[in-house]
């Protein structure tokens, strides 16, 4: 989704890359209020997230997709931009400031997964992403035991922060319930850890002006594992570490979010 300015924009393009289990509507409803009209705002759905085709094998890895974006990026006419990565988001962004160095104007990773990490995924991971048995998994166990528990996980997600009211209606968060979307998403994730012990060696190559923003609460992507190493890895990059905050910086933290992006421009 493009939405241009109704008059001369303030700031240059913004492209935003959405996480795990949703779609373009988590950012979209995020920072719609308070850059629209900006700047030209570019939401994608990431390959096999929203309305977005999965396409090829390449996309269950953050380099395929990052040339996806680069490509859609093309086809708007979008030279550069500053992009904006939430969690799995973080990943895409990293890789697309790597084999994209040219299309991104800045970077503001909000509670990246961009390092591998102890422990592995959760269970339903596993369960989703075996060949024959994920696949019944995923289309006869994940959708109605899903239904049941995204409550508990969507205030896990925000935790210790309060879940907007409406959230999983406004941002349609159903819809990674779906069997395909829900299995894919779960090969994503599973491969994250193998992808990012690699391309984690090369964030030193980043030049682009940096911000990540992180809670100290966070306790779905550690802070310690991903945002301070990468702080540490990017030369010249800023890290803002906030107090009491969860995975949600979009959300619970939107104002130091814009001024971020308003930093990079």
């Amino acid at each position: 989704l493009l939405l241009e300015p109704a008059h001369k924009a303030d700031l240059p393009p913004i492209v935003f890359i959405h996480g795990a289990s949703t779609s373009l509507y988590d950012p979209l409803i995020a920072f719609r209020s308070s850059l629209e009209g900006r700047a030209r705002l570019l939401f994608v759905d990431r390959p096999g997230h929203g309305r977005s085709q999965i396409g090829g094998k390449g996309n269950i890895l953050p380099d395929g997709q990052a040339d996806a974006i680069a490509s859609l990026m093309d086809k708007r006419g979008i030279k550069s931009a500053i992009v904006v990565g939430h969690s799995y988001g973080g990943a895409i962004a990293a890789a697309l400031a790597l084999r994209h160095p040219e299309k991104v104007k800045g970077l503001v990773f909000l509670s990246p997964a961009v390092y591998d990490w102890p422990g592995g995924v959760s269970w339903y991971y596993d369960a989703a992403r075996v060949p024959i048995t994920g696949v019944l998994f995923s289309t006869l166990v994940a959708p109605p035991a899903g239904l049941l528990a995204i409550g508990a996980a969507t205030k896990s997600v925000f935790a210790p922060n309060p879940v907007p009211q409406n959230y999983i209606a406004q941002t349609k968060a159903l819809q990674a319930l779906r069997p395909v979307a829900f299995r894919h998403n779960a090969l994503e994730v599973a491969s994250l850890n193998a992808w990012a012990k690699t391309a984690s060696r090369q964030y030193s190559e980043i030049k682009a002006r940096t911000i990540i923003i992180t809670g100290d609460a966070d306790k779905v992507v550690s802070p310690e594992i991903h945002s301070k190493q990468l702080a540490r890895a990017i030369k010249g990059s800023k890290l803002l570490v906030v107090h009491n905050l969860g995975h949600k910086p979009d959300y619970i933290a939107g104002d130091l979010v814009v001024a971020a992006i308003e930093v990079t421009a």
